[in-house]
């Protein structure tokens, strides 16, 4: 199986691209054009799942990042996508839209167990259509009771905006968190295992 030189990562997310390096992938973003709605692939559907909703959106996130690729007439190569939702139930944490929002899902978080799901798919162009391959990591973390001065001091920091569930685990939040079951990568928005796994199905080796 020959190996790509690189992958294109399709995420603004340093630490995506961090934990890619870490692994030993070379990658080159691959990033919206000004007149895209990214934005808008995010929105929820009424009743929707988080499973199904992370799913989804990366999924549709893939689509629109082939569809960059061939636009733009780069070099054929395996393109990653990944999104990350936290879930209270069936309650979809998505990024805060103010310091007010990360307040309050941080208050629901707070003492509480909830689901980091971060869904990951690796698409390549081919002639008569794409190959897409896709996987999904369920994480679980628990937080301590938290006092609303604590909160308010973490939201003051600047680190919950434009986190799921207004917090990032490998910061300041990292100290609350009691007990994980899952992935710590798929956590922070890239789980080790199961991007292993589509990256090797797209002729990618790791290790």
């Amino acid at each position: 199986m020959s190996k790509p030189d690189f992958i294109y990562l399709a995420s603004q997310s340093p630490r995506r691209r961090q934990l890619l390096e870490q692994w030993g992938v070379r990658c080159e973003p691959l990033l919206p054009d000004a007149q895209e709605d990214v934005e808008s692939l995010e929105a929820v559907s009424p009743g929707e799942a988080p499973t199904t909703y992370v799913q989804r959106v990366t999924a549709l996130k893939l689509q629109a990042s082939l569809a960059r690729l061939k636009r733009r007439g780069l070099p054929a190569a395996p393109v990653l996508c990944a999104d990350t939702t936290v879930a209270l139930g069936r309650h979809i944490l998505g990024k805060p839209v103010d310091e007010a929002d990360a307040c309050r899902m941080l208050a629901s978080l707070a003492g509480r167990r909830h689901r980091v799901l971060t869904a990951v798919a690796v698409g390549k162009p081919a002639g008569r259509g794409d190959r897409t391959w896709a996987a999904l990591s369920t994480s679980w973390v628990t937080f301590e009771a938290l006092s609303a001065a604590q909160i308010r001091r973490y939201v003051d920091s600047g680190e919950p905006m434009g986190k799921a569930g207004a917090y990032g685990i490998q910061g300041r939040a990292g100290l609350w968190v009691s007990h994980i079951s899952g992935s710590y990568s798929g956590i922070m928005g890239l789980p080790a295992h199961e991007t292993a796994q589509v990256l090797h199905a797209a002729g990618v080796r790791l290790i």
